[in-house]
Formats: C-alpha cells, structure tokens, sequence
C-alpha cells in the first residue's frame, strides 16, 4: 500500500496523498488504537494541529503538528475545518473549507473516533434527561423502560451513575469523571431502577476530595457492603464519635486529610506515603488527633471506629 501511494503521488499528489490517509486510519483500525493515536494521525497527515472535544464524555484531546499531545484552553476557531462525531467534535486546526486531502483526513479520523468512543465510553443517556428518568422510573412498565434503554444505545444491560445534578444511564466502560459521582451495579435493563437507587446512596459516601472533606470522589455502590446501610440511618450528628471528629476537624487544617488516610491505607508508613509527610511527623499527628477524639485509632477496633465517624460525617455533608 506504501509502494502504491507513492507511485500515485508521483501521478498525482491528491490521490497520494488520500491513499495514505485511507492505509493509516485501516491500520489503526485493525490495531483497535485509542482516541489520542487517531488524533495523532490527523494532525500529522493535515500537516496542523487538531483536537477531539466531547463534552458529555469528558474527552479532551489536543495533539501539536509535530505529534506532540498539548491542550490549550482557547475555543476552537469556528472557520477551522471540523466534522461532527456523534458528541464530539474533531478539528483541523486551519482555516477552511477543507480540501480533498483534508476531508479525506477528517471524515476517516471521524469514523475511527466514532468507533471508539462508542467502543470505550459507552453510551450516555444524558442528553436526553426525559428519557434517563424514564428508564430509571420504578413506577413506569419494565417494557416501556427497556424500549426507552435501547432507543438509547443500550441493548441487553447498562449501569447508572449519579452526579449532584443529574444522572446518566451507560453501558461499556466507566468513563472520565471530574466531579463527585456514584456509580449504581451493572444490570439487565429492566433492573435500571435498583442501579440507579444504589448509585444515589453511592453519590452520598463521595467526597470532594478536598481537606475539608477527603476521600474518594468516586464511589462505586458495589463496594459499599454494609456501609450502605448507614444512608438509611438517618441524621446521626448529634452521636459521640460524630461530634469528636467534628471537634478534631476543628483543631487543625490536616486533621481530616490525616484520619482518612489513617482509616483508609493498610499501614502508618503507607498513610504517611499518602500524605507526603515523615513517618515520626505522622505519629505526632495521630497521637495529637487521638487526643482530641479520646480513643486509639491505631488499634483496630478504634479504626474501624474511625471509619464508621467519617463515613457518616460524609452522609451528613451530602444529604
């Protein structure tokens, strides 16, 4: 296929040049390449840079002329040459129209893309938040349900993920996620419901990542065991445990951020690993924070203890 556009290009450049775009992007298919390589191709065989933006599945990819991925926060430039890929958009960092060359170049990095994408980001129902509720909906018929999922992309099962505004019902594989999120169990399309309820209880055990609230971000429902009973608990602010941690938080900006990785890594040196501190500043936090608390959380009875006072710190802080 080399040889053969490079005899075409010594005919004609165009026709070359079209040759090696269609020879890349079936290698890349055949290879099944990611996002970036597809990007990559286009901006190298456009001579310019080009960038993939999917705002609904958090795709952001830039890659420089030279092959080199770099995102830059300016919005695209509405004369350079684009095409639409589902969500997506795929630019051509240029001013248009786009010549033979260059539409061949978008229109196969678009369907490389779509592929992907569909591929590895599954298919959001967020864009149709009627239709999300609807499959969501315990009250509606399962069959109404199930034909609202597959007009939707879903075809046997699919999986719920809530944020603090909304939800989104997908199938494949979990995608980027910048905020907090709960992600509901894997299942047959008319159990969407049951995923969707877990993944609201999920959403309440996320944190958002900060000193005053760490933890996880994202917190899969399917890990929760037991804890998830505590969401049905009600309001337990006022229990002993609660109001120390509340009263340790108090006393130093690192308190927080130093209990949870205390509760949540398997050894000292491993929380202070976490922390990025010495191990001997960590044992004068802990012995500070157990001050402050009146119990041992190095014990394991007073970890689990420790555990128990975050996780409902949490639910009170995200009702």
């Amino acid at each position: 296929m080399k040889d053969l556009a490079l005899r075409l290009a010594a005919i004609d450049a165009d026709a070359g040049a079209a040759l090696r775009v269609i020879s890349y992007y079936d290698a890349l298919a055949e290879s099944r390449a990611g996002l970036q390589p597809i990007v990559r191709g286009a901006a190298i065989l456009a001579d310019c840079p080009a960038r993939l933006l999917d705002p609904a599945r958090r795709v952001r990819i830039r890659v420089t002329r030279a092959g080199r991925a770099e995102w830059r926060t300016e919005a695209p430039d509405p004369l350079w040459m684009s095409i639409a890929v589902g969500t997506a958009t795929l630019w051509l960092e240029r001013p248009g129209p786009a010549g033979p060359v260059e539409a061949m170049i978008l229109e196969r990095a678009a369907g490389a893309a779509r592929t992907v994408l569909d591929r590895t980001r599954g298919r959001s129902a967020a864009a149709d938040p009627a239709s999300a509720e609807l499959i969501v909906d315990a009250g509606a018929p399962a069959d109404v349900r199930v034909r609202a999922a597959r007009r939707l992309g879903l075809v046997d099962t699919g999986y719920v993920i809530a944020l603090d505004y909304e939800i989104r019902v997908l199938s494949g594989p979990l995608p980027p996620l910048s905020g907090r999120a709960g992600v509901g169990p894997v299942t047959p399309l008319p159990d969407l419901p049951a995923s969707c309820a877990a993944a609201r209880v999920a959403l309440r055990f996320a944190a958002d990542g900060t000193d005053e609230d760490p933890g996880p971000r994202v917190v899969h429902a399917a890990e929760l065991g037991g804890l998830a009973l505590l969401a049905a608990a009600g309001d337990q602010s006022a229990l002993p445990d609660v109001k120390a941690l509340g009263h340790a938080a108090s006393a130093a900006p690192w308190m927080l951020a130093t209990l949870h990785a205390v509760a949540s890594t398997s050894s000292l040196r491993a929380a202070a690993t976490m922390l990025q501190v010495h191990h001997s500043t960590l044992q004068d936090r802990i012995t500070h924070a157990e001050h402050l608390l009146s119990w041992n959380v190095r014990e394991p009875q007073g970890r689990l203890r420790l555990q128990l006072a975050l996780a409902l710190r949490r639910l009170q802080r995200h009702p």
